[in-house]
């Protein structure tokens, strides 16, 4: 070990803060350099949106509800945390999902990717696309490939292979539940470059995706799922954090205000932090993982940050409705259903909570949860907790024929919680980064706003970043 520690503050305490502190801790100390570090947080509680209730019987996310298996960084931690053993996989008798077209709720094919069908009878005997939508899709067989390796926007290449319709009653409403975004200004490559490789590859979007690119999945004990939670909910991870973290500094409801940088011989750390109360904190390393715009306002002074400044943020809502079994309508044999925005409705999407997650409700109850909000549409978000839940409401009884009261409504308001990729955002921050590098040596940026949005994305993006900063002080 290193005679001195290093000083490392980490700006944010939602998973990317808690992860960095996390692998900081570990490499560095596998380098032999000794971690001080401490981490800041605005909010009272750490953990970023992640937040889970439990109430009734009943275990409720107010914030992201799962996360794609086949993306192993989270598991891994788990792993890492002794937590695994709490890892649960989706009911396997509810795997179908439903999209809604004119009113009614129509089975997504099988095989389909982001409306690119790796099954051609499935996507044939749709009720969600016409005959004329079909015969569009089907020239992308024929229709001569883009070469350029140039971004362009994911809704472009979907229109350009397959057509207006598949785009918007398909990919635009299975894509507003990971993004809330507008597909026609969402980068490809920030989003799904692999498409792009498999249109210069292939030709052909369908050709490539039957070639042998379906969706991933895990197997998680003996069941397969593409999607996992925890037992007693997401906030499990965040605690097992938390506590593993015994040694790291803590704070909350303090906020960085701006980096000032050391020069000269005499100092003694590369950096100073003034928070908002007015105390400073010395650093080495510093990393940043707040949201996109609030890591400008402490870069701007430092470095070019147009590529942060070019991410909107956009506001949903979840609406979280319980309701006794034998007050709805139907079987709930799927995960839930999609709403294109062409439908006009007040929410996005609805997961059948209770049938998606076995784990989540008594047996005689059902847990809806229902978004609002998307780019373009996020007025409802702020509509007072009654006006917004009968908005909810009367979607759920014109689509599902639930006309019985809920026995309880949780609704939680994600603010600038969606980061839009615009398109060239990736080379965009990798220039940043490039300049950082050059003008902040030291200091790193990253979270949901950089490289993927996804819980496994920011703990991916944390681990590397840890593991490179400890690589080159070892050597």
């Amino acid at each position: 070990m290193t005679a001195s520690p290093r000083k490392i503050v980490i700006i944010g305490g939602g998973l990317s803060g808690l992860s960095a502190a996390f692998y900081v801790r570990k490499f560095y100390k596998e380098a032999g350099v000794i971690p001080d570090i401490v981490l800041i947080e605005k909010d009272k509680t750490l953990g970023g949106k992640i937040e889970t209730l439990h109430r009734d019987g009943f275990v409720i996310e107010k914030g992201p509800d799962s996360f794609l298996a086949r993306k192993t960084a989270m598991s891994d931690l788990a792993k890492e945390l002794e937590l695994d053993h709490e890892l649960v996989t989706t009911n396997p008798n509810a795997k179908k999902t439903y999209i809604l077209q004119r009113g009614k709720l129509h089975p997504m094919p099988a095989g389909l990717v982001l409306g690119i069908p790796t099954e051609i009878g499935p996507f044939l005997k749709s009720g969600l696309v016409s005959f004329s939508g079909k015969a569009r899709a089907m020239m992308d067989f024929i229709l001569p490939p883009k070469r350029s390796k140039e971004d362009e926007s994911l809704g472009s290449l979907i229109e350009r292979r397959l057509g207006t319709e598949v785009l918007e009653n398909m990919t635009e409403p299975l894509l507003a539940g990971i993004y809330a975004g507008d597909m026609r200004k969402i980068s490809l490559q920030a989003t799904f470059p692999q498409f792009g490789d498999v249109e210069r590859q292939y030709g052909s979007l369908i050709r490539g995706m039957t070639t042998g690119r379906k969706p991933a999945e895990t197997h998680t004990g003996t069941k397969k799922s593409a999607f996992l939670t925890f037992t007693k909910g997401l906030q499990s991870l965040v605690h097992g954090l938390i506590h593993e973290l015994h040694d790291v500094e803590q704070r909350t409801e303090v906020a960085a205000a701006s980096i000032k940088v050391h020069s000269g011989s005499d100092r003694t750390h590369r950096y100073e932090i003034v928070l908002d109360n007015g105390e400073s904190l010395q650093a080495d390393d510093i990393y940043v993982t707040t949201q996109n715009f609030a890591a400008a306002e402490l870069l701007r002074p430092h470095v070019d940050v147009s590529a942060l400044d070019a991410v909107n943020y956009v506001s949903v809502a979840n609406v979280v409705m319980a309701f006794n079994k034998q007050d709805t309508v139907g079987e709930y044999d799927g995960s839930g259903f999609l709403v294109p925005r062409k439908e006009g409705r007040n929410i996005t999407a609805c997961t059948w909570t209770s049938s998606k997650w076995l784990h989540t409700s008594p047996d005689d109850k059902v847990l809806l949860r229902c978004y609002v909000g998307r780019s373009g549409d996020e007025q409802n978000v702020e509509l007072p907790d009654d006006a917004l839940a009968e908005l909810v409401r009367k979607d759920l009884r014109e689509i599902m024929g639930i006309t019985a009261k809920p026995l309880f409504t949780e609704i939680t308001r994600l603010r600038h919680s969606m980061p839009q990729y615009p398109v060239g955002h990736p080379a965009a921050i990798a220039r940043l980064r490039s300049e950082m590098a050059e003008s902040l040596p030291g200091v790193y940026a990253f979270g949901a706003g950089y490289d993927g949005i996804g819980m496994p994305d920011c703990i991916k993006q944390a681990k590397l970043l840890a593991e490179a900063a400890a690589g080159a002080l070892k050597e």
